[in-house]
């Protein structure tokens, strides 16, 4: 009836090693750095519990990103309002995909702000590829979406990230 709950030692020796990354990503993706803690807690507690279920050798660091990533998805429903996200992301769906030249040099606190103002979908995407460096693969299977979702979210996010710096100058 009950799963076999994991060895403390185990799981702290292969999930907490992650628990910057996650708490970094769960920030910017937020926007909030108490929601960012509560829903990383949220994310070790149930990697906890699920971690009979995982497989040794296999990816512990996308595992949790998983998780998080749908932890995430399960409180936006609670603190946003979906139906002003959906109307921006359609506008945005519409708007043509070029490639503009990137900057040679940007400062830190500017990507972050640039990534800041993308809408969530975006940031997200673009967040996992360049700064975790996940492949397009992982993240797909971390959101949920087809692969050409990915793609087609990274490289709208790219666009205004490019976009967002040209306007800048």
């Amino acid at each position: 009836m009950f799963s076999k709950l994991p060895q403390t030692g185990e799981f702290e020796t292969v999930a907490l090693p992650h628990l910057r990354d996650l708490y970094r990503t769960a920030a910017r993706l937020l926007g909030d750095n108490a929601k960012a803690e509560d829903v990383v807690q949220e994310t070790y507690l149930q990697a906890w519990k699920s971690f009979a279920r995982f497989e040794p050798g296999t990816n512990c660091r996308a595992w949790l990103f998983k998780i998080l990533v749908n932890t995430i998805h399960h409180h936006r429903r609670h603190w946003f309002n979906l139906r002003r996200v959906r109307e921006s992301e359609e506008i945005l769906e519409q708007t043509p995909v070029s490639a503009a030249p990137v900057p040679e040099r940007l400062e830190q606190q500017e990507i972050l702000r640039a990534l800041d103002r993308l809408p969530a979908d975006y940031r997200a995407a673009v967040l996992l590829a360049d700064v975790e460096e996940f492949s397009c693969k992982e993240i797909a299977a971390m959101l949920d979406v087809p692969i050409g979702t990915v793609m087609s979210r990274l490289s709208r996010g790219r666009k205004l990230l490019r976009d967002g710096e040209e306007g800048g100058r």
